[in-house]
């Protein structure tokens, strides 16, 4: 049971997204603040940092596949930015140190620069024609905000959830 954790927590990320999508998009002061709430890629990037780029990729193409397939329609998006994310972290953290503090900014660095491309790219099929301080004000740091929430109430437990599976793995390993 222990062994399917991983891709439980990644099924279970998957399916919570849409429903505090939901929430969005928020009132604040008169102005609609937009929140696109981005778990999975978080998770796999702590996966990447802590577990294995292998997995990661693995599952960032395979959730990738099925967030191109069920939200969006535009096959190939997700299933490359969710394993090029995952690259970018193991590339990035084999210069700084690995502790958790470096894992959260590193994750929300790589989250922004996610939505960006996102966004660049749906400026560039004409999917979208917001200009680009209105989607910095409205969109990019409310769901920075929001996910830096969730990514400190939470970081902690996906370290904690993966570096046991990786101890498992590697007990496992020791007994052949």
């Amino acid at each position: 049971m222990i062994r399917f954790l991983i891709p439980l927590i990644c099924l279970v990320l998957f399916f919570m997204e849409p429903v505090f999508g939901l929430f969005s998009p928020l009132n604040i002061g008169g102005e609609l603040n937009y929140i696109v709430p981005r778990f999975l890629i978080m998770f796999l990037i702590f996966l990447t940092l802590y577990y294995d780029l292998k997995h990661a990729m693995f599952y960032g193409l395979f959730f990738g596949l099925l967030y191109d397939v069920f939200y969006i329609d535009i096959i190939g998006l997700y299933s490359f930015l969710y394993p090029a994310t995952c690259l970018a972290a193991a590339a990035a953290f084999k210069r700084i140190p690995r502790n958790l503090l470096t894992a959260t900014l590193l994750t929300l660095v790589l989250l922004a620069l996610f939505e960006f491309l996102l966004y660049q790219f749906f400026l560039l099929i004409s999917f979208t024609g917001m200009p680009l301080g209105t989607f910095i004000t409205t969109r990019l740091w409310p769901t920075m905000i929001a996910n830096s929430i969730f990514l400190v109430m939470l970081g902690w437990i996906f370290k904690s959830v993966i570096v046991t599976q990786l101890s498992e793995r590697d007990n496992k390993i020791g007994l052949y």
